[in-house]
């Protein structure tokens, strides 16, 4: 179920009140007559299928309510209703499945965000993935591939090119990479001083790791997990169903391979910067290409999806 608060100025009211009107998805509908005071105007409550959320944004958009108001959605995450059961009944689809587009094209502008907190993350990651890699600890290189915070940005280009969003991928694209350089300098700088310090020598980069030599040695079963774990990534992100996030964040090495790319650097090992550098792009090509794959497949079969839902509500509603 989700949860529209619609803010309108009093002379479109009707008109938004007509898109809900009747219609068998609708399990609420309430109107506060001049309760808005910026932006002035009237305040309609709306419950809805989680499945028909879509073409409800459409039909709200084409009669003007985003530029003269606001249109505010929030999950239902609980709710104890005859009607609601209704709405959700006579609404083809799974709520868990619907893809409520404006919803995750906020999450990606957000979360895609370039700020401090994001560069704070990235480096405090990859800080720990080279410790990591110091002391060949495959518990020290999930935790960095945890705390991460990159997988969003790469999901994001996929979602721009998807919904031709320039805006978007401009904005994730210039996270991702000054989000990488700030914390492979950052790295190699402390790299440097524990370096200078004798704390890290170079047999420490050169020497055998059994246990995280596969971030400088990629394959092609790099790019397949890059994959695999992008698109059930997505698919986290996208549906009402998140918990597969956590299993795509030690998925793949985009953070380890940035943090041996920063040791690299600091020792003057070339085949170690090479090696995680071919890591780091294989990975995150694989992310963007499953990415948007993902996303268009998932378009496609939700604007089949959408005729069908219109066609059956149409006819609840000529039943009704």
């Amino acid at each position: 179920m989700q949860h529209f608060r619609i803010t309108v100025p009093p002379e479109l009211t009707d008109e938004v009140l007509e898109v809900f009107t009747d219609d068998p998805a609708v399990s609420q509908l309430a109107v506060n007559r001049g309760a808005s005071l910026q932006p002035a105007g009237d305040v309609v409550d709306v419950d809805v299928a989680r499945e028909a959320a879509n073409e409800f944004l459409d039909r709200l958009e084409e009669i003007g309510v985003p530029e003269q108001g606001t249109i505010h959605l929030a999950p239902v995450t609980a709710w104890v209703s005859r009607a609601g059961f209704e709405a959700e009944r006579h609404t083809p689809g799974a709520s868990a499945d619907a893809v409520v587009w404006a919803d995750v094209t906020q999450r990606a502008y957000e979360e895609s965000e370039l700020n401090w907190t994001y560069l704070a993350f990235m480096s405090l990651a990859t800080l720990l993935a080279s410790i990591a890699i110091v002391i060949d600890s495959q518990v020290l290189v999930v935790g960095a591939m945890v705390l991460g915070p990159e997988f969003v940005p790469i999901a994001a280009l996929g979602l721009a090119a998807v919904r031709r969003r320039t805006a978007l991928f401009r904005i994730a694209a210039r996270t991702l990479v000054v989000g990488f350089v700030v914390a492979i300098a950052l790295t190699t700088v402390a790299a440097l001083i524990a370096r200078w310090l004798g704390w890290v020598t170079v047999d420490h980069v050169t020497g055998p790791r059994p246990g995280t030599d596969f971030i400088y040695s990629p394959d092609k079963w790099s790019f397949i997990v890059a994959v695999i774990a992008a698109a059930a990534g997505v698919l986290s992100l996208t549906s009402a169903k998140v918990g597969g996030l956590s299993g795509v964040f030690i998925s793949v090495t985009t953070v380890p391979a940035a943090g041996n790319v920063a040791l690299g650097i600091a020792f003057g090992v070339g085949h170690e910067i090479t090696g995680s550098a071919l890591q780091l792009a294989l990975n995150i090509s694989g992310m963007v290409i499953a990415g948007w794959l993902t996303l268009a497949v998932q378009q496609a079969l939700w604007k089949r999806r959408s005729v069908r839902l219109a066609r059956a509500r149409s006819r609840a509603r000529a039943k009704g």
